[in-house]
């Protein structure tokens, strides 16, 4: 396995501490930082693999701070996992709307801190991987480029999340078929991914804004899941 070079925002010192703890234990090189303005510096300094980023934040939030990473060229495919409070649902999808990949509620366990960890490693190795990335899905105005993990609209780069891309490979490569929302988070992220309907729910929601016009490709099955459109380009 992979270890990381992790940048952890935490401005409460006891759950700081259990963070460098844990990771470090499991070969994990920890950088810390407890306000967002902190953080920034370090990440200008050097540009981590991974950031950990609790939300609550004296000065800048994390949201903020999330905001200016996906902002910055430099950062901008930073694997960003956000920690955050029982309740705070509003700030977990503001967090995901801004492009984080993944979040974890206190207090939380080191055993599901670790499976979050392990999703990105996993991650990092199918995008090193050549196999069979150059296939090439074409859907209508959509085509994927799996290898290069871009969607052109009408010609046109779409910038999408990995977890945006990843559904929307799913659904695209069986035009018809109707994914739960369960079966899109075991696809993309895995069957030890703990889920709210509200998370994916979210992602269709990004995904449809960035499609514009062609969001309506995307159905809501009611009472099920997802599904491509299927329909005969």
């Amino acid at each position: 396995m992979d270890k990381l070079d992790i940048l952890v925002v935490e401005d409460e010192p006891d759950i700081l501490e259990l963070l460098r703890h844990v990771l470090e234990k499991d070969g994990h090189m920890v950088r810390t930082a407890e306000t967002g303005e902190e953080a920034l510096q370090k990440l200008r300094m050097a540009t981590p693999q991974l950031l950990l980023l609790d939300l609550m934040l004296p000065g800048m939030d994390g949201l903020e701070l999330c905001r200016r990473v996906r902002q910055n060229p430099d950062t901008r495919d930073l694997p960003v996992i956000m920690l955050t409070a029982r309740g705070e649902e509003n700030d977990v999808v503001a967090g995901l709307n801004l492009g984080a990949d993944d979040y974890i509620t206190k207090p939380f366990s080191p055993r599901v801190l670790m499976a979050r960890l392990q999703a990105v490693i996993r991650r990092r190795h199918e995008e090193k991987t050549p196999a069979v990335e150059l296939e090439v899905m074409r859907r209508g105005p959509l085509t994927l480029h799996r290898g290069r993990r871009e969607v052109l609209v009408d010609g046109q780069l779409l910038g999408l999340t990995w977890s945006e891309f990843q559904i929307l490979a799913l659904l695209a490569a069986r035009p018809g078929w109707v994914f739960t929302r369960y079966q899109i988070v075991d696809a993309v992220r895995g069957e030890d991914y703990d889920v709210t309907e509200r998370a994916v729910d979210v992602h269709m929601v990004g995904l449809r804004r960035k499609l514009g016009i062609h969001g309506q490709l995307l159905e809501t099955v009611r009472g099920v899941g997802y599904r491509f459109q299927d329909t005969e380009f």
